[in-house]
């Protein structure tokens, strides 16, 4: 279909650190992205600094702008920060390291939320009750391949992480982050502070930093809503306040985990209230606007055809194989990952599938992303240099 903007294998968000540690002059890396060489680097993940974001609100964040002159990155599927930020970890597409989605089914049978690494409801439990998963199903064994930060500590580069400091140790961080001194932050001050003080280490020295409210605000407000672009412009300012201290021989990259769409509440689709949608369906996973759908065995066509004649051409639903065979999750999809994806998948274009039932916070929610649109697809990769 031509709304949809299937990853592929050049300019991936995927690319960012393997390109950033050749950059660094770390053997057994390749920059496909054209980094400059320098001594340290650092890279500042903006949740939700969608490509078509960023320009529909250059004059907003004036000093991003300026930096957006190369062509964007694809953040991979589904657009959901839990996938990209793995992505972006690892070096691998969700196929290889399995974090394939907003929520997936894990072992046990349920669904793990790999933000909280913890069970999310399901459709026999409609209170949405979580229980841990860190002891039951580690994250070093839901994502066993090393990251980029374990790799790059292992050759001697000096590794930071700047996060909230309530990240510290949590399920996803280990999936997805492990590797180097991890520094807990509470606001923009002392993220930048520590990012410069990183980015000041003699080097060779890498440093991965994270900031979220652009898209929470987006969450609740909608992208480009009068409280969105206040935060931009507090990024910007975040940004540039960076980038006018950085040490000599260093550089600040700037990336986002995926763009982000508004959708009106009113104008959704419920898999919650329409039995149709329902109808031999075991678990239902995923974002709004990207569900993994796991049918009760046999009933894999029947959910098909369902779900393709309430949502019309308002997305595309398509089996897992299909979405596996097409590349959806990267080129590979690990044996151990097969059985995460689901059934059926079903990608919005205008539209989300809510469940107001056991996601009530999520289905009132006025941004989303996770699909396959361009708005959601695309990604800036900007660079300042010291």
């Amino acid at each position: 279909m031509d709304w949809m903007v299937t990853p592929g294998a050049d300019r991936a968000l995927s690319d960012v650190l393997p390109s950033t540690l050749a950059a660094l002059g770390v053997a057994g890396f390749t920059d496909t992205l054209g980094i400059p060489r320098c001594r340290a680097a650092a890279v500042l993940l903006v949740d939700g600094l969608g490509w078509s974001l960023l320009h529909e609100h250059a004059a907003d964040a004036p000093f991003l702008a300026a930096l957006a002159t190369r062509e964007p990155l694809l953040a991979g599927f589904p657009t959901t920060t839990a996938t990209s930020i793995t992505s972006l970890g690892t070096g691998l597409a969700a196929g290889a390291h399995g974090i394939v989605g907003y929520t997936f089914a894990e072992p046990s049978g349920g669904l793990l939320h790999p933000l909280a690494w913890a069970t999310h409801g399901t459709a026999r439990d409609a209170r949405g009750k979580r229980r841990s998963l860190l002891d039951a199903w580690p994250p070093e064994t839901a994502q066993p391949e090393p990251t980029m930060l374990q790799r790059a500590a292992d050759a001697g580069v000096q590794v930071r992480s700047v996060a909230p400091a309530e990240f510290g140790g949590t399920g996803l961080t280990r999936a997805a982050l492990r590797g180097g001194d991890f520094r807990g932050v509470h606001a923009l001050g002392d993220l930048g502070a520590e990012v410069l003080a990183a980015l000041a280490e003699p080097g060779p020295a890498l440093c991965y930093a994270y900031h979220g409210h652009l898209d929470l605000v987006g969450h609740g407000h909608g992208p480009g809503s009068l409280p969105w672009r206040i935060q931009l412009a507090q990024v910007d300012t975040l940004v540039s306040s960076i980038a006018q201290r950085l040490p000599g021989g260093s550089q600040l990259l700037v990336v986002a985990d995926h763009g982000m769409v508004t959708v009106d509440p009113a104008d959704t689709v419920d898999a919650d209230t329409d039995p149709a949608l329902s109808a031999g369906v075991r678990l239902l996973g995923g974002d709004a606007r990207a569900r993994h759908v796991y049918s009760e065995p046999g009933a894999r066509d029947d959910v098909l055809h369902a779900w393709r004649g309430v949502l019309g051409e308002r997305g595309a639903v398509v089996t897992g194989e299909q979405a596996v065979d097409e590349g959806w999750f990267g080129p590979v999809v690990a044996d151990s990952v097969r059985p995460r994806i689901g059934d059926v998948l079903a990608v919005l274009r205008d539209t989300a599938v809510i469940r107001s039932a056991v996601e009530p916070g999520e289905s009132s929610l006025r941004g989303h992303h996770g699909s396959l649109t361009a708005a959601e697809q695309f990604v800036p990769l900007l660079v300042a240099q010291g």
